[in-house]
């Protein structure tokens, strides 16, 4: 994605090239934000402010993914511009997932894609419209039905995705994102914890209060199969999780890639909750078998759906409302506020999950 435009002081490389298609996308009825206008002029030119403190002076994390503002109804969307060279079943898969009846399946978990936009002069490229999410794991998990409803979503979506014959190849912890339900305040794209306008922390409820969906997103190396293919067999590519056993015992064998997801997914489970919040001991034994070092002995998504609904029905009312800890809120302060919260979950009969 380098732009051979002009450069910018303020801008990075990959940020001028957005900017370079600012006015094709606000005639496709997308509009990025004024820091991406070519005609912009930074909010703290000729004052005492500093950049990191004004909204349009943080920088976009990601070269390939930029939020924009859908002009038609002010929704916030999230674009992200794909070399189809590179990923030539991107596009196919994630509508397959948007057509109907798919589409409609609450069991479908993947990301909705509203348009797919042909980059000018770039015929290698395409630019994705999905809705704008955010990091599945901030803010914190606060009592195990909360933790009991993410994990419910995300086996139901895998599950689902097998199910239909596409195995993600990477459904690892950073391409698991949830929506904004929670949120009271619209939060900045680069900077979550922050509100859109960069003045105050983004004020939010708890899960509890108002429950998330969550999402897989990026299918870039997602493969579909024939519904006859009961064994498929690919070469191993490498996601964002580098600790796949079977890559690890050959990466010149091929390998099935449905039980590699189980791996990724029970792996993704143990570093969110397990690795990190007490009170989620009962998760344990599920994904040490998801994560089996020989992938023909770990379940499948149909038993690992199956065996969590067993686990989850033994959970009482009172177990799911108890808390789930995080390592980094284990103060006298952090205990007496789940308290306070859940007894007026309690009284407002605030269902558990």
């Amino acid at each position: 994605m380098a732009s051979t435009s002009v450069a910018h002081p303020h801008l990075s490389e990959y940020e001028i090239w957005w900017r370079d298609h600012y006015n094709f996308l606000n005639e496709k009825g997308y509009k990025l934000r004024s820091r991406y206008s070519p005609d912009w002029v930074p909010s703290w030119t000729n004052t005492n402010k500093a950049d990191i403190n004004c909204e349009d002076g943080i920088v976009s994390p990601r070269y390939h993914l930029l939020d924009a503002q859908r002009t038609r109804d002010g929704a916030r969307v999230s674009l992200k511009c794909i070399d189809v060279s590179r990923h030539p079943y991107e596009i196919e898969i994630g509508r397959y997932f948007c057509s109907s009846p798919l589409g409609e399946d609450p069991a479908n978990h993947c990301v909705p894609i509203y348009d797919v936009l042909e980059v000018p002069n770039a015929s290698h490229r395409m630019i994705l419209v999905m809705p704008l999410l955010r990091n599945a794991t901030d803010p914190y998990f606060d009592t195990v039905g909360e933790v009991v409803d993410c994990i419910h979503q995300l086996f139901e979506g895998l599950r689902f995705m097998h199910k239909h014959h596409v195995a993600h190849r990477d459904c690892m912890q950073l391409n698991i994102l949830m929506d904004g339900s929670m949120f009271i305040d619209q939060w900045h794209p680069s900077e979550q914890y922050m509100s859109e306008d960069l003045k105050r922390a983004a004020r939010h409820r708890t899960r509890m209060q108002s429950p998330p969906r969550y999402y897989y997103i990026d299918f870039g190396i997602s493969r579909k199969y024939d519904a006859s293919n009961t064994n498929p067999m690919e070469l191993p590519i490498y996601g964002g999780d580098k600790g796949v056993p079977e890559f690890a015992e050959d990466s010149r064998r091929p390998w099935n890639p449905f039980p590699t997801d189980v791996w990724y997914l029970g792996h993704a489970i143990q570093e969110t909750f397990l690795d990190r919040y007490s009170g989620v001991e009962f998760l344990s034994s599920l994904v040490s078998d998801m994560m089996h070092s020989d992938p023909v002995q770990r379940p499948n998504m149909d038993d690992v759906f199956s065996r969590f609904q067993v686990l989850r029905q033994g959970l009482s009312n009172w177990k799911l409302r108890s808390r789930v800890a995080h390592d980094d809120e284990r103060s006298l302060f952090d205990f007496l506020a789940h308290w306070g919260r859940r007894i007026q979950y309690i009284v407002r009969r605030i269902p558990p999950t």
